[in-house]
């Protein structure tokens, strides 16, 4: 056993192949690759994700400004995928050998056909199988989960998409963290105040294509009776048929709130020592909407 340590330590000693400059543990190779676009300029940021023979991750990133990944794994066989908005997905296998470079070389991914859009006219959220969540952390804590359980919404679509429009209502006193106290907090004067304020709303001003699936669906939030800009970057997802036979569409969208643009105030909280929600809070929804009537 310590001959081998020994051998393999003289061996990186001396390499000047690829992995001259590398360090790798014993009993591990290095996995690369470059992916381009179908013009041959290099796709950064593009994620990959190396799988073992079980289909568990074992490492995963983006790459780098230059289109390039790479990285050190044990030894052994491996799926490869690489994935880039508006681009369709590579897979492939790979084997990589001890203190060798396995690499992939240039990898182009091909241009996605968009998802088709809906059909223009008026549509509906449907609250069954939407949701409105967020994610707030303690003041240098824990993150929080939370939810809202009652909306509604409605999607006018445009013959030209990006002059479609959207508004969205929330019951603020349907605030749900899972923790009563917590949620009765939150709908108090300190928070969301829902006696003055029992609603929030988003009105959608314009929608803007992004490329590929993304759009940019920029609007006025108003919140604590105050009323700011926000933009949800929103994934579309494409249509489908629901149980009956209905049409779907479906979307993903985040953003991030900063309470103290909607006058939601801490400070005087944490003056009292009170930790409770910190600053911002990202908001992901998931919906799905339906032709209205």
């Amino acid at each position: 056993m310590i001959g081998r340590l020994l051998g393999s330590r003289t061996k990186r000693m001396h390499r000047t192949g690829p992995l001259a400059a590398v360090r790798t543990p014993p009993d591990a190779g290095v996995v690369s690759c470059r992916v381009l676009d179908p013009v041959h300029e290099p796709v950064p940021n593009a994620e990959f994700t190396v799988s073992d023979s079980m289909g568990r991750k074992v490492v995963g990133g983006g790459t780098d400004p230059f289109g390039s990944f790479l990285a050190a794994v044990p030894a052994g066989e491996y799926r490869l995928a690489v994935s880039a908005e508006g681009y369709t997905p590579y897979r492939a296998s790979v084997t990589v050998a001890e203190d060798a470079l396995a690499s992939l070389g240039d990898v182009t991914l091909q241009v996605a056909q968009p998802a088709e859009l809906p059909t223009p006219g008026d549509w509906e959220i449907e609250p069954a199988h939407s949701s409105i969540a967020f994610t707030a952390r303690h003041i240098g804590l824990a993150r929080i989960h939370g939810r809202f359980n009652t909306f509604a919404g409605a999607v006018r679509i445009a013959d030209d998409m990006e002059r479609s429009a959207m508004h969205v209502v929330i019951d603020a006193a349907s605030i749900d963290t899972n923790v009563k106290m917590r949620d009765d907090h939150l709908r108090s004067a300190d928070f969301l105040d829902v006696r003055r304020f029992p609603t929030l709303e988003f009105y959608s001003d314009r929608f803007t294509h992004r490329g590929g699936n993304r759009w940019a669906v920029t609007g006025a939030l108003t919140l604590h009776g105050v009323t700011r800009t926000v933009t949800l970057d929103t994934e579309y997802l494409g249509l489908g048929n629901g149980m009956e036979g209905e049409t779907r569409a479906a979307c993903r969208a985040t953003t991030e709130l900063h309470r103290d643009d909607f006058t939601v105030s801490w400070q005087t909280m944490l003056a009292r020592g009170i930790a409770v929600v910190g600053p911002s809070i990202r908001i992901d929804l998931d919906v799905q909407t339906v032709p209205k009537g």
